[in-house]
């Protein structure tokens, strides 16, 4: 099987070329010799990887593939799809990672040697890594039987058996758990071969476990829609909270995230169940290359099969589905997990804090992160209620709006813990974290959630309570929230926060207005001079796609991840004017760093917008859906530059139009041939408008910032009306 089987999509084109969708749209209008489509759609076309190579090189589009480029299309363009592919890479990096020299026999000599040698070498390593993982060509008994295998424990994992359920109240699953990995066989692995060969030698280059990571985060990234995905930051939280357990447990696994931040620890064991088969065995792979601890994973749906009915673990993280009205009311009436009632059928995440309360043992802590809704839902306030008078529900946390999606809702993290002992004076901590939502489209500020949920939890787990920070953090007693709607929602049992100098605050927001209208007033520009008529013809034209081939500047696009803790510049951050404020998924993909002078252009949505970078935003990320633009100084001036490209009618003519989004092909952009000491002329003018429209934007948060004040002030009682 050769490369030439590998298809690639119009957006794969432009990736590998550096365009816009657009322009290999043209490519294929303008030139007959384009490569035909050899699958896909009308609509979406595909096309063989190995003739687009060619063509690309003939026409001098590109140079060289790179090597992590040729891989992903291997893999997202293989015959049985992107998942089957990343999961046979996965395996091929496990082995890389764990048995190098085996991988290098049995890669040696040809793809059929490799993929009749391929199933043996996975087995010795998969089946202790991940236990359960099934072998090819073997009918498993215990599956046969009703029985799961991945249950299975082996000899060093004691699992504290649990109390057995009458065949009465025993709900039988319609499908039972299945292992989360199969060993492939050698048929299935044949069409691989060349794709783990690209595989090994990116892997030689950057290391399997940073290989795994590139193709798994473009390959969610490339498919947003169909995966709910847990932030870095949340997750690390989250796995704070519960500390080091040996023993832990998620059983809404998604992409492995919560487990993949737990504390390592020598004698530490992995569980992970989902219901989608593919993110079981993706998670499998990603936990196996990220901790020598074993990781037992199964694919099914939890509540109504549950993979690990034996099992007390120290601790249980989960990121539950929202809403679910499916989630099996009809079939688990009588199960013994609802030891604090049985959930209504709107109630589904009470069904999950209840299995999740279920899976530990005395004392181990699980949380839960969960939509607001939960904590004053009429129709869950009996659980609620019984959940506080028992002890099981420790902590509510109001995470600030932006935290995970859905992004435009603030949720709640719950902290539990199975009774083992019986609380005299039993309390609830409430958190509300709010006030670290980030302006923008950005992120929270993680360091100050994490500092001020950690530091509350801490002194609440220690010492019984907490001292009281309005509007921040306050230990309830149990009795005061045993009321008819048992509202755990934070903000409503917070005591607003404290502002003893309200009015001296916004004074100081009135004075910075005052000079920011002054400045704004200074840089207005002046009256236009209109040009007089026998000076107006029009200027000789070049494209930012010529100047780019000539050497003047240079195009770089956005990436689709990079290194963590790097603030990203996004298309919001150029549009709205404002500090690096993005995220991407944490991969080894090397990202495109900003740097002064460059010029940052948004190719989707038709504004016409062009940022230069200055020292304050260079040495961010280069944010997906971006353009950078990297002049020569000795050829072209930055502002001269950026001031053309916000033309209008530029924009106009060189973007394309679908049913719901205009994208921008920046190579199509036009500017004018001047020299140097026009362009400076032009750029100066230019650079006068952007420091006026800053202080425009300036002028407009101040006002909305006063106001707010005020009116807030006004409300609660700190600012007199006179």
């Amino acid at each position: 099987m050769q490369d030439n089987a590998t298809e690639v999509t119009a957006a794969g084109i432009a990736r590998l070329a550096g365009v816009g969708r657009a322009a290999v749209s043209n490519w294929r209008r303008r030139h007959a010799d384009f490569p035909r489509p050899v699958g896909g759609t009308e609509t979406s076309p595909a096309f063989a990887l190995a003739e687009v190579e060619v063509w690309l090189r003939r026409h001098r589009k590109l140079a060289e593939v790179p090597l992590k480029e040729r891989v992903w299309q291997q893999l997202a363009g293989h015959p049985d799809g992107p998942v089957t592919a990343l999961v046979h890479a996965g395996c091929a990096l496990l082995l890389i990672h764990d048995r190098p020299p085996v991988w290098l026999d049995i890669s040696s000599g040809t793809d059929e040697r490799l993929a009749a040698l391929l199933p043996t070498a996975l087995d010795e390593v998969l089946t202790p890594r991940v236990p359960g993982t099934a072998r090819p060509g073997r009918t498993d008994r215990s599956r046969v039987n009703g029985q799961n295998p991945v249950n299975t424990q082996p000899a060093a994992t004691p699992v504290t058996p649990a109390t057995p359920a009458t065949p009465a109240t025993q709900a039988t699953p319609a499908t039972p758990p299945t292992p989360a990995l199969a060993i492939p066989t050698a048929p299935r692995l044949l069409p691989s071969v060349p794709l783990l060969r690209g595989v090994a030698e990116l892997a030689a280059d950057r290391g399997a476990r940073p290989t795994f990571e590139f193709l798994l985060g473009r390959h969610l990234d490339a498919n947003p829609r169909q995966y709910t995905l847990t932030p870095p930051d949340l997750a690390g939280l989250m796995a704070a909270l519960v500390g080091t357990p040996a023993t832990v447990l998620d059983p809404s696994c998604g992409t492995g995230a919560l487990l993949r931040a737990v504390a390592d620890r020598p004698d530490r064991r992995l569980h992970a169940q989902d219901s989608s088969p593919e993110l079981a065995a993706l998670t499998a792979l990603r936990l196996a290359l990220h901790t020598r601890a074993p990781v037992h994973a199964a694919a099914g749906d939890t509540l109504r099969a549950d993979a690990y009915p034996g099992l007390r673990a120290d601790a249980v993280l989960c990121h539950p589905p929202f809403n679910e009205r499916n989630w099996g009311h009809d079939d688990l009436a009588y199960d013994p997990r609802w030891e604090y009632g049985f959930p209504a059928r709107t109630e589904s995440e009470l069904a999950w804090v209840q299995h999740a309360l279920a899976r530990l043992r005395d004392g181990g802590t699980a949380v839960l992160l969960m939509p607001p809704a939960v904590a004053s839902r009429r129709s869950g306030r009996r659980i609620r209620a019984d959940l506080l008078r028992r002890g099981a529900l420790r902590a509510v946390v109001a995470l600030p709006a932006g935290a995970a999606p859905p992004y435009s809702v603030p949720l709640h993290l719950w902290v539990l813990r199975r009774p083992d002992r019986t609380h005299a004076q039993p309390e609830l901590l409430l958190v509300d974290a709010g006030r670290f939502t980030a302006e923008g489209r950005g992120g929270p500020d993680w360091p100050g959630v994490r500092e001020t949920v950690l530091d509350a939890w801490g002194a609440f787990d220690r010492d019984g309570g907490v001292e009281e920070r309005p509007g921040v953090a306050r230990s309830v007693p149990v009795i005061e929230l045993l009321d008819d709607d048992v509202d755990l929602t934070p903000a409503r049992r917070l005591p607003p926060p404290t502002d003893t100098d309200g009015a001296g605050r916004l004074a100081d927001v009135r004075a910075r207005l005052d000079e920011t209208l002054r400045l704004t007033a200074e840089l207005a520009p002046p009256p236009a001079e209109p040009v007089p008529s026998a000076a107006s013809g029009r200027l000789p034209l070049t494209t930012v796609g010529e100047l780019a081939r000539a050497g003047a500047l240079v195009m770089r696009t956005g990436g689709h991840g990079g290194r963590a803790r790097v603030p990203v510049l996004t298309d919001h951050d150029v549009l709205a004017g404002t500090a690096p404020s993005g995220t991407l998924p944490e991969s080894e993909e090397e990202p495109v760093l900003t740097e002064p002078g460059d010029v940052v252009l948004p190719v989707l949505g038709g504004g016409a917008v062009a940022r230069v970078v200055d020292d304050a935003t260079a040495g961010a990320v280069l944010g997906r859906n971006l353009v950078l633009l990297r002049p020569d100084p000795a050829a072209l001036d930055a502002w001269f530059l950026a001031g053309f490209l916000r033309g209008t009618a530029n924009h106009r003519q060189a973007s394309s139009y679908a049913s719901t989004a205009t994208r921008l092909d920046v190579r199509r952009l036009q500017l004018p041939r001047l020299a140097p000491d026009e362009q400076r002329r032009y750029g100066e003018r230019f650079h006068a408008l952007d420091a006026f429209e800053r202080a425009l934007r300036e002028a407009g948060r101040l006002g909305e910032q006063l106001v707010r004040g005020m009116y807030d002030g006004l409300t609660d009682g700190t600012i007199a009306p006179h």
